[in-house]
């Protein structure tokens, strides 16, 4: 085969689905299935305090004994996981162990809790080992992991259809993330019903991440535009894709009906179902697809938090939530990206909002689009809003820099003196 100079190739890889109102409910006989007549039964159930209290994963665990599972329930998930909160997990979970499957309930920290906890007990080692370079060692695991069955109740983290476990690293004040297939759930479900407990600031910040995901894959650097890749060099991330784009266009087309609408009456069973599937479609297309610059600077401002506390999170230690913190940005980044994919900006932008397709073409359409979504579901303003002024912006760019990952998916090369002018314009948003 002739040398190529350009890539040809896209991967794409999901999990195992089972969506719909009252798909938790058969979780028992899923995992059976999935493990095999002799394929063991200790299970270990990663939740977190707040869940816990809404009885789902209690439910969950009933339907695992009525299939012959042992069940240990690990509440003690942290509200976004940092490398100490991951390592007190895995040191619990080795104590209880052995077990033959995970299966995760809750949010992105409830499932990426488990997800690092299944790749500490299978692989042993520090968390900073498998953390991505060059915040951390990025080793890649050496055995098999366990089975894990991802069952979200909030609606955008994607980490059901992900591989990939996001963190606090404490020492360094930033957000970074292990990076491997193996990661990946063996199998997500998805049901409706979980998320009508979730309050209106949950929601609000979880379709943020929903929205985020979407745009972020649908204008992501596209996967020919990479040089071309040897089989061993393949990455979860990949670029827009063909597939990927029909899930980021069928999400960001369910969220223009339903985001609102779900923040405003959490008992819109219509809005719910409609956000989980929204959700569901853009966890399968960031998966592959990869997202970018409002991903990258989520990381520190959300790392470098100081004191403020979101409304409908009442215990939590002073924090962004990962959706607020994606948010935040993204309308200056798709501001500064346009120029590298013009009619993907505007077809997001028309997608999210028919009524934009009245608007002069250009790159105001999408960030107003956002903006506008930002203001009715109460997200905060801009990063002063949530603490951080000018004093911050060289500490943010150098916490996005440390976002490779995420930065090389791009659709345009990102400098530092690019980032610093993101953030300074993300201070005040609208």
């Amino acid at each position: 085969m002739a040398d190529r100079a350009s890539e040809t190739v896209f991967t794409y890889v999901a999990p195992s689905l089972k969506f719909g109102d009252g798909a938790s409910a058969e979780i028992g006989h899923d995992l059976r299935t999935l493990l095999g007549p002799q394929g063991g039964r200790r299970v270990l159930l990663v939740t977190d305090a707040g869940v816990a209290a809404a009885g789902h994963p209690a439910r969950v665990a009933e339907g695992l004994v009525a299939q012959g599972f042992e069940v240990t329930v690990y509440d003690e998930t942290h509200v976004e996981p940092t490398d100490a909160s991951l390592a007190r997990a895995a040191s619990s979970a080795r104590d209880a162990g052995p077990f033959d499957a995970l299966v995760a309930v809750g949010g992105g920290s409830a499932i990426d809790t488990a997800k690092a906890v299944n790749l500490l007990v299978t692989n042993g080692g520090d968390v900073l080992d498998y953390v991505n370079a060059p915040v951390g060692r990025a080793q890649a695991p050496s055995q098999p992991l366990l089975p894990l069955v991802a069952v979200p109740t909030t609606t955008g983290t994607g980490s059901e259809s992900t591989a990939i476990c996001v963190l606090d690293v404490l020492a360094e004040h930033v957000k970074s993330g292990i990076s491997h297939p193996a990661l990946r759930p063996s199998l997500a479900v998805v049901d409706p019903e979980l998320t009508l407990t979730q309050p209106a600031g949950v929601t609000a910040a979880s379709g943020m991440d929903i929205l985020g995901h979407a745009v972020e894959s649908y204008t992501a650097r596209w996967y020919g535009d990479f040089e071309a890749k040897q089989a061993g060099q393949r990455v979860p991330f990949c670029g827009a894709n063909p597939i990927a784009d029909l899930w980021a266009e069928r999400a960001m087309t369910l969220l223009s009906g339903c985001l609102r609408e779900a923040v405003a009456d959490g008992s819109d069973r219509r809005a719910r179902h409609d956000m989980a599937l929204a959700a569901t479609f853009a966890g399968m297309g960031l998966g592959n697809a990869g997202v970018h610059v409002p991903h990258a600077n989520a990381y520190p401002i959300a790392g470098r938090v100081r004191d403020f506390r979101p409304a409908d999170y009442p215990d939590a230690e002073p924090m962004v939530p990962h959706g607020t913190a994606v948010s935040l940005t993204a309308a200056e980044a798709f501001r500064f990206t346009f120029d590298a994919a013009p009619e993907r900006h505007l077809r997001a932008a028309r997608l999210l909002d028919p009524a934009a397709a009245d608007r002069p073409d250009g790159p105001d359409v999408l960030p107003s689009v956002l903006t506008a979504v930002m203001r009715d579901i109460g997200i905060p303003s801009g990063l002063a809003e949530v603490g951080y002024g000018e004093a911050d912006v060289d500490a943010l760019v150098e916490g996005a820099l440390a976002q490779q990952r995420l930065l090389a998916t791009a659709p345009k090369p990102v400098t530092p003196d690019d980032l610093a002018g993101v953030f300074r314009a993300s201070m005040e948003n609208y």
